[in-house]
């Protein structure tokens, strides 16, 4: 069963895909924010393409873990991906996986600019991984 995991932010989505058992997540790419609809037709079209049974939906909670303003638009938006696909969708604390991204790129000597390009990626990436392995824990 393939998880879709979506970072949201305020100009790019990063989007990850877990493989078919569940044990690693893959950074997939990143959805430009021109509209407010959060690219919900590419969205559509990956899930049908990758036979996604699950979603993902990073929470940017406070790092006192209060809901601010981010956190209540990805809620809404989570709540927008269960009405329009009709799938179990999950929010899933992602405090620090940004600033967790960057780090592990410039570790990996990546330049600014392509920190820039791949950071949301990789920020669904680690969202994912710490979903589908608490999924293992239990």
């Amino acid at each position: 069963m393939k998880i879709l995991a979506l970072d949201i932010g305020t100009k790019r989505v990063g989007v990850a895909i877990s493989d078919a058992l569940g044990i690693t997540a893959q950074g997939h790419g990143v959805i430009y924010r021109e509209t407010d609809d959060y690219g919900f037709n590419y969205i559509n079209a990956l899930m049908n393409e990758q036979e996604i049974k699950e979603i993902v939906v990073g929470l940017p909670l406070n790092m006192n873990g209060t809901h601010g303003p981010k956190a209540k638009e990805a809620e809404a938006f989570a709540g927008k991906l269960k009405e329009k696909f009709n799938l179990p969708v999950a929010l899933w604390d992602e405090r620090m996986t940004t600033v967790e991204a960057e780090r592990v790129m410039i570790s990996g000597g990546a330049s600014r600019g392509k920190r820039k390009r791949k950071i949301d990626k990789l920020a669904a990436q680690l969202i994912l991984q710490s979903y589908l392995d608490s999924k293992k824990r239990t």
